[in-house]
């Protein structure tokens, strides 16, 4: 039997004019909220385009879907063939066990308790492992991690061809329990205790401590999967090109923190949307120069937002039709939004308040986050798909 098990006839081959498609899913606790907002616009408009009934789903048209933290969370729903509205309703139904300070705080035991977490996602996820031996996922997945022990970034994927996913070995990352990787992506510091994993019970030294994957460089996991679809050493190696990948990011909100700090308090309470800003926006940076941008806000009044346009000096000039091909690796498109104050007047929201939605541990805000998010999905456009779209 493949290896692909029951996704043989999707991943066997790379078959000659087959277009990949990969959605990539940030980090940012209860914030997801928001990324599902966009997420089921984009369903939506997929299902209408391709003409699908109700029966649809994103891991029908996306081939890998990666996320990070509560994208890892998102990410994980999808593969396994969950509607955006199923995922909508576990955060609206299950975010405060999982993510509210108010509520945790109530059962300390490390800052906050990871109990309620840990329970939900194995609820939701069942105890199985990442083996693609059953009809348990329907696409690729990958979730990103942070091993404390060797102190670097571990992305961990489905991927049957993958060097360290070989079921002859003891320590092969499929035997892992998906709910546990999930849980080791989410595990934030301050917020939840460690995740401790065994990949060998036989060999101690093969038993690591996983934090949030959000403290990687890869908050934002575009470019990583990007890396992870096309490179050798991945075994995937599915063909780059403007017509032959697409790649679909969506964030849980920018959340830029202006200003100085007048305390070290002050400094630690930021430092988490700080870096997190930083991250996406390098990351986000990456996939619009090796990639062509179809769709992206502004990255800075320097760079615009790299969208390629009939005069390049000119960021007012027309865009370059997408059937001019400038040999770039892949299309890429960007869904996000400005949770500044500023950012929000601009999108109508000027009732919502900046340090309200930015926060990532309370869903007092949930409903205002869910009004960003629905009214950044109406930035959506099949048009930003190209050719990766056709009814």
């Amino acid at each position: 039997m493949s290896v692909w098990g029951p996704l043989a006839d999707r991943y066997e081959k790379n078959i000659p004019g087959r277009k990949r498609k990969i959605l990539s899913l940030d980090g940012g606790g209860i914030r997801g909220v928001l990324t599902l907002e966009i997420l089921a616009e984009i369903e939506r408009k997929l299902k209408e385009q391709l003409k699908k009934d109700d029966s649809f789903r994103l891991s029908d048209y996306f081939d890998y879907i990666g996320g990070t933290s509560t994208g890892a969370i998102i990410a994980a729903g999808l593969s396994l063939g969950m509607s955006v509205k199923q995922l909508l309703d576990f955060y609206q139904d299950k975010g405060a066990a999982m993510f509210d300070k108010a509520f945790l705080l109530k059962r300390v035991k490390y800052f906050y308790n990871d109990g309620p977490l840990a329970k939900e996602l194995k609820n939701t996820f069942g105890d199985g492992n990442l083996e693609l031996d059953s009809s348990k996922f329907k696409c690729l997945l990958l979730i990103v991690t942070m091993n404390r022990s060797t102190d670097s970034p571990w992305p961990i994927s489905n991927n049957p061809l993958a060097l360290f996913n070989d079921p002859a070995n003891a320590d092969c990352n499929l035997k892992i329990r998906l709910y546990q990787l999930v849980r080791a992506s989410t595990a934030a510091p301050a917020y939840f205790r460690p995740e401790t994993l065994q990949w060998d019970p036989n060999n101690p030294e093969k038993t690591f401590v996983f934090v949030d994957g959000g403290v990687t460089p890869y908050n934002n996991p575009a470019f990583l999967l990007y890396r992870m679809a096309t490179q050798p050493d991945y075994r995937l190696n599915w063909p780059t090109g403007e017509d032959n990948l697409l790649i679909i990011s969506v964030g849980t909100g920018s959340s830029p923190s202006p200003g100085v700090y007048d305390n070290l308090l002050e400094t630690l309470k930021e430092l988490p949307n700080n870096l997190m800003y930083a991250m996406q926006i390098d990351q986000d940076i990456n996939c619009r120069t090796v990639g062509r941008c179809s769709y992206g806000a502004p990255i800075d009044m320097e760079m615009g937002d790299l969208i390629p346009r009939t005069d390049p000096a000119n960021t007012a000039s027309a865009k370059l039709p997408l059937s001019d091909t400038l040999h770039r690796q892949f299309l890429y498109a960007r869904y996000n939004a400005d949770l500044s104050q500023p950012g929000l007047d601009a999108l109508g929201l000027s009732h919502i308040v900046s340090d309200e939605v930015r926060q990532m541990d309370s869903i007092k805000y949930i409903d205002k986050l869910r009004e960003v998010g629905q009214t950044a999905a109406k930035k959506v456009d099949m048009a930003h798909f190209g050719s990766f779209v056709q009814g």
